[in-house]
């Protein structure tokens, strides 16, 4: 049994960094998804693959998975750097704009 260990990125939907601070070790599939020929819908046997763990530090979930004899691969997250304007938001409509105004 196989696992990874990572830090979850923001969804699409999110300006912030909320739910991002929590580490999540997640099952890899053992075995491959299957078609059904009836319905079309996608299936699988192993139930392994529906878990997700989260865990507030990594330390804390590579000790969970040392405790229970779990193979793991941890991800790094990759930082990323601030994105910080000078005069921010308002700059947007300052008078002394030097600047095209486009809207």
């Amino acid at each position: 049994m196989r696992a990874r260990i990572y830090q979850p990125a923001k969804t699409a939907m999110q300006s912030g960094t909320a739910k991002t601070k929590g580490w999540v070790l997640e099952f890899a599939p053992a075995s491959a998804r299957e078609v059904d020929p009836l319905m079309g819908w996608t299936s699988s046997d192993d139930t392994q693959s529906q878990v997700k763990l989260r865990f507030d530090t990594r330390e804390a979930a590579q000790a969970y998975a040392d405790e229970h004899g779990i193979a793991v691969d941890v991800i790094l997250p990759k930082e990323r750097k601030p994105n910080i304007r000078p005069r921010g938001y308002g700059e947007n409509f300052a008078t002394d704009r030097k600047g095209a105004w486009t809207h």
